[in-house]
């Protein structure tokens, strides 16, 4: 899938990469730990614990027309004795995966709560993603219905299967383009902290720093 960005001015060609944040939020037992795990390390590996409290992952994966992306992959854990460490990592997330389980309706029907909680007045992208799409006799949410939540909440849906590997690379390539995409509108603002997203320029390329500019350069 290509990741499209028009030329911009919030955008500038650097020669080096981005790296961005994204936090996976959803209740437990979703799939979001196989979801991270097949994306990260391939699919075919054993099947992960339940996460308690924060997990981290990355990869880096090709961004055009700016070059490459190293996506920084936080796990968070669903359960509600856990919520306490994991909004600390909202605010620090340039992209949100929101997983429900495609054969669990009442993981669906709490998607607006997960959202509300991570977006409030930030402008993180997101994309909504229905896993366990292999379990086709035990599916209680269609795709049709999940599109419309997606769309209502100015988001893109993907299903995927973690299991099957079926578009494990779809979600987060459409999560990063919406980042990118963000950036270039300018939605995405120039930082009050680091983390979100950074611009690491490439040491063959450097770049004299103007007066009083920090070393790292990031959105947030």
């Amino acid at each position: 899938m290509a990741l499209d960005a028009s030329p911009n001015p919030h955008i500038p060609d650097t020669g080096g990469h981005y790296q961005f944040r994204v936090i996976v939020l959803g209740d437990a037992a979703v799939g979001k730990s196989s979801l991270l795990r097949c994306y990260a390390e391939g699919p075919g590996g054993a099947v992960p614990c339940p996460t308690v409290g924060v997990d981290f992952y990355s990869r880096t994966v090709p961004l055009p027309p700016v070059g490459r992306a190293k996506l920084q992959l936080w796990d968070t854990a669903g359960q509600e004795r856990f919520r306490s460490i994991t909004r600390s990592f909202y605010r620090s997330a340039a992209g949100v995966l929101l997983v429900f389980d495609l054969t669990n309706r009442a993981s669906f029907e709490r998607v607006p709560e997960w959202y509300r909680e991570a977006a409030g007045d930030r402008a993180a992208a997101f994309v909504l993603v229905g896993q366990k799409s292999d379990l086709v006799a035990e599916r209680a949410v269609s795709a049709e219905e999940a599109a419309r939540l997606a769309a209502s909440l100015g988001m893109a849906f993907v299903e995927t299967s973690a299991r099957s590997n079926r578009n494990v690379e779809l979600a987060f390539e459409t999560l990063a383009g919406g980042i990118l995409r963000a950036l270039g509108r300018g939605a995405l603002a120039p930082p009050h902290d680091c983390g979100a997203v950074r611009l690491i320029p490439s040491p063959s390329r450097p770049r004299p720093l103007a007066r009083g500019e920090p070393q790292g350069r990031c959105w947030c």
